[in-house]
């Protein structure tokens, strides 16, 4: 995977590292943009007002609204009990709603409220902002290799998905191995 372009200063050692990338450094650079992308926009939301974990709830449930707690823990893979204690403080705080599952008293369908809907609408814009500025500013040759990038990084992320619940089965009760 060579992504190094000749329009990028050749002195830049952040091209360098990541010139002719291995899978590690794909890991790398996406961890590192992750990490830079939550902290500049913790200017506008702040760790107490937005967790990472409601804010990644949200665009779940915005994406795939009605899911039920063990789906929901299925799909952010992390434990049922974790998920519900979330749900339970997002749904106090009045970013998503439960409704009963019809047919099944026990279960619920999650959505987000107007509230919920508006401030995951912020946190994306306040997103949007911070890359689109950042974009603006890498030569025009690296923004169209990034923009052509974003579905077959789309395309590896589900096939990853796809892979972690076909092989790790314990995750499908909403358990961590």
């Amino acid at each position: 995977m060579n992504t190094a372009n000749a329009s990028a200063p050749a002195t830049d050692p952040t091209v360098r590292e990541y010139a002719g990338a291995d899978a590690w450094s794909l890991t790398g650079v996406i961890t590192r943009l992750r990490r830079v992308l939550r902290s500049s926009v913790r200017q506008e939301f702040p760790w107490e007002s937005l967790p990472m974990a409601q804010v990644e709830v949200l665009q779940r449930l915005a994406d795939e609204p009605g899911m039920g707690v063990s789906d929901l823990a299925e799909r952010q893979r992390l434990a049922t009990n974790t998920v519900s204690s979330l749900v339970q403080q997002m749904v106090t705080s009045g970013l998503l709603e439960r409704t009963p599952r019809p047919g099944d008293r026990r279960a619920v369908n999650l959505r987000l409220t107007q509230s919920g809907t508006e401030i995951l609408a912020a946190w994306q814009a306040a997103n949007d902002r911070r890359l689109g500025q950042a974009l603006e500013r890498l030569p025009e040759a690296y923004q169209n290799v990034i923009e052509n990038a974003v579905p077959a990084l789309a395309a590896l992320a589900a096939l990853l998905e796809t892979e972690d619940q076909t092989q790790n089965p314990a995750r499908q009760n909403g358990t961590r191995p």
